[in-house]
């Protein structure tokens, strides 16, 4: 193809010196991106996950036998994770339902712009840190790099363009990592007792 596909709420590449890698990305990314049905997808998808980690975790050997206290039987985790991840995925959907058409064809064009670059993002700084970071430096400082710059870079584009927006921004965005960083440590080291890396 000669030039970014024009159609609105579909992706686009530009031609790449390889006809094979062109061939098999190209479908991928200049397929429709409908935000609303991927959402509700989404929402499904994780409902039904969610439901599984619940059943899972409560069908998880007690260990009464060992007198193991009632908040440190194993299948808490992931009970609390799997019921978390149902709340979530409801309000997903319940979301993804109560969109206007206006909004959608918004959120499809916006899409459109954002959604490969934001997902390589998602995936670079993911692998950073539990590839990277997490082994190399203790839990908290990590956690709370990947929180900072992970929220940093989602919030930058949509927080003003004044220096005072930006630094307020970034004071506000290290607050938010350094209290959700230790605020999981103690959680996971004191409620679940699980030793952290």
């Amino acid at each position: 193809m000669a030039g970014p596909l024009a159609s609105p709420g579909r992706l686009s590449i530009k031609p790449t010196s390889t006809p094979v890698l062109q061939t098999l990305v190209e479908p991928v990314v200049s397929m429709p991106v409908n935000t609303s049905n991927a959402d509700r997808i989404t929402g499904a998808v994780l409902l039904v996950l969610g439901i599984a980690m619940l059943l899972g975790g409560y069908n998880m050997e007690r260990l009464e036998i060992r007198q193991i206290h009632p908040a440190s039987i194993p299948g808490l985790v992931p009970m609390i994770l799997g019921a978390a991840m149902i709340i979530c995925s409801l309000l997903l959907i319940a979301t993804a339902s109560k969109r206007s058409t206006e909004q959608v064809q918004a959120d499809t064009d916006d899409a459109a712009d954002s959604s490969v670059s934001n997902l390589l993002v998602t995936v670079i700084l993911s692998l950073g840190y539990g590839a990277g970071l997490l082994g190399k430096l203790p839990y908290l400082p990590a956690t709370a790099l990947y929180i900072f710059l992970f929220s940093l870079y989602f919030s930058w584009a949509q927080y003003g363009t004044s220096r005072a927006s930006r630094i307020r921004l970034i004071a506000l965005t290290a607050v938010f990592a350094v209290s959700f960083a230790a605020g999981i440590a103690v959680l996971f080291q004191y409620g679940f007792l699980v030793r952290l890396p």
